[in-house]
Parts: structure tokens; C-alpha cells; sequence
């Protein structure tokens, strides 16, 4: 067994899609989604993986920093990173990864290289440190993180800047969020616009440049009100959707020891929304 522990978890298409990837290699495994209220019940949760026999399990929302102290070793990247997006259970031990980061890297440079890029991230949480961190390794030039908390969007600055070197400053998220002049890259980390609310990310449109990149984390829909929002404006895009099939692709080759074909995963990925 495979799964995902997090909060909320109903709209996210990962497990339709692992299933169906499973299905395709001929794998007896199934992927269950949990979706865990508080975090006394995540570590119920974490503490029964093993005995249940699970493989690993994917961390979302709101836990991938708090579920860190309950396991039993982790690797470089969450040590850099401070976050955990998924876990592997290795002779009854459980091993935290992170590769948030690595599949917004891949996602992004199917559509513009990542080097010199000047960047404005909205959230800072646990997808959010990841990708920041990860895009900075990747060569971007400077980035802003937008957050509503002052401690941390700084920490998280802080962070990013003593992990590559790269320019990382704060920026308050105000009733509009301004973005930069100069900014090149705009990236949407919070949950903003998933289905079923699709709320609107509170932006001055008029600040954005139709020249910048526009990339969101969400994944249910596809194109969430940002980025239609960004498209309309003239702005290239990058879908939640692209970086999930990234990221799961190098999941299920720890988890299985298989070399998947990305095919196989976008068409089920696409068959799990219905498109």
C-alpha cells in the first residue's frame, strides 16, 4: 500500500492517478488518500504506517514541516529544505524526502530555463520552501517571498539564502499584492484557487508583466483563476498538474524500483480529471 497523508485531500487526483500507473506496470499495489485533522492525529497516523505495511506515503498540506520529528531519519534535501513532501518505509524505519522543489524545476524548465530569473513566490509553507530553495540551486538570480506571516516569509528567506547563496528578501502581502517591475517569474504556492472554492489571489494585474511566467502548485483544475487570469494577460504558463507528474514520477521509482515512461503518467493523471 501507497498513500498520502494531509489536510485537505479530497480534490487532489494523485491517488486515480497512481492507481492507474500501478494498473499499467502490473503492480498489486493500491494509493489511499487520508486526510488527517490535526497533527496528534497525524503522528497516530505516521506511528501505524509500518505496521500496516505500508511502502510510503506522500505529505501535503498543512503537515510537511510538522510531520518531520516523527520520523526516523531524513534525507539531505529535508535537512536543507526543512520540509518533507513524502516518506519511505525502509526495514520498518521511516525515511522523510522532499522533491517538491525538484518537480517544480523540471516542470518550469519544459517551459522557460530557470537561470537569471527573477522571481515572486506567493506562500511560504511547505511546498513553498522547497520550490524556493530548489529554484535558487536551479540558478535563479534573486527571489521575493510573499507572505501574510512576517516570521515566516523571513525565516524562510533567511533559509533559501544561506542554502544557495541566492538573493532572498520578504515582501508583506498586502489587501493587493504588488509584484515587482522587474520580476520574471510569478509563482502561486498557496492553496488559492483550488476547486471547489477557486478563490482569487488578490493581485494588482496591473503590475504583472505579460513577459513574466506565471506558475501555480494547485492541481484541481488544471488552470486555476491565476493562471487563466495570467494566460488572458499574455503571460506563459506552468500547471500544478506538469509539476505533480514530475515529482510522482521520481516517487514511484524510490517506491518501486521501475523507471516509469512520463506518458504513462500524464495520460493517467489526465484520465483522473477527466480530461
Amino acid at each position: 500500500m501507497t498513500g498520502m497523508l494531509g489536510h485537505p485531500v479530497a480534490e487532489n487526483p494523485i491517488d486515480r492517478m497512481f492507481d492507474a500507473v500501478y494498473s499499467h506496470y502490473g503492480l498489486p499495489w493500491q494509493f489511499w488518500k487520508s486526510d488527517i485533522a490535526s497533527e496528534a492525529d497525524l503522528a497516530v497516523a505516521v506511528a501505524a504506517l509500518a505496521p500496516l505495511g505500508y511502502r510510503g506515503v506522500g505529505i501535503t498540506v498543512p503537515y510537511k514541516v510538522a510531520v518531520m520529528p516523527m520520523l526516523d531519519a531524513v534525507d539531505d534535501d529535508v535537512i536543507a529544505i526543512g520540509a518533507a513532501n513524502y516518506v519511505t518505509t525502509d526495514q520498518g524505519g521511516l525515511i522523510g524526502h522532499n522533491n517538491d522543489g525538484k518537480g517544480v524545476v523540471k516542470a518550469i524548465e519544459k517551459v522557460v530555463p530557470l537561470r537569471d530569473q527573477r522571481g515572486v513566490m506567493l506562500g511560504a509553507g511547505g511546498a513553498g520552501r522547497a520550490m524556493a530553495v530548489e529554484i535558487a540551486w536551479a540558478g535563479a538570480a534573486q527571489l521575493t517571498l510573499v507572505t501574510r506571516r512576517e516570521s515566516q516569509g523571513r525565516e524562510v528567506a533567511e533559509l533559501v539564502q544561506r542554502a544557495s547563496g541566492v538573493p532572498c528578501r520578504w515582501q508583506a502581502w498586502e489587501k493587493e499584492v504588488n509584484v515587482p517591475a522587474d520580476t520574471t517569474l510569478l509563482m502561486n504556492a498557496t492553496h488559492l484557487g483550488c476547486a471547489p472554492e477557486l478563490e482569487e489571489i488578490p493581485l494588482r494585474w496591473d503590475t504583472v508583466d505579460p513577459s513574466c511566467t506565471a506558475v501555480d502548485v494547485i492541481t484541481n483544475p488544471r488552470i486555476t483563476p491565476f493562471l487563466a487570469t495570467a494566460r488572458e494577460r499574455g503571460c506563459r504558463i506552468v500547471d500544478g498538474v506538469e509539476m505533480l507528474v514530475q515529482l510522482a514520477m521520481q516517487i514511484f521509482e524510490r517506491w518501486t524500483g521501475l523507471s516509469p515512461e512520463e506518458a504513462v503518467f500524464q495520460r493517467a493523471v489526465a484520465e483522473a480529471l477527466g480530461e
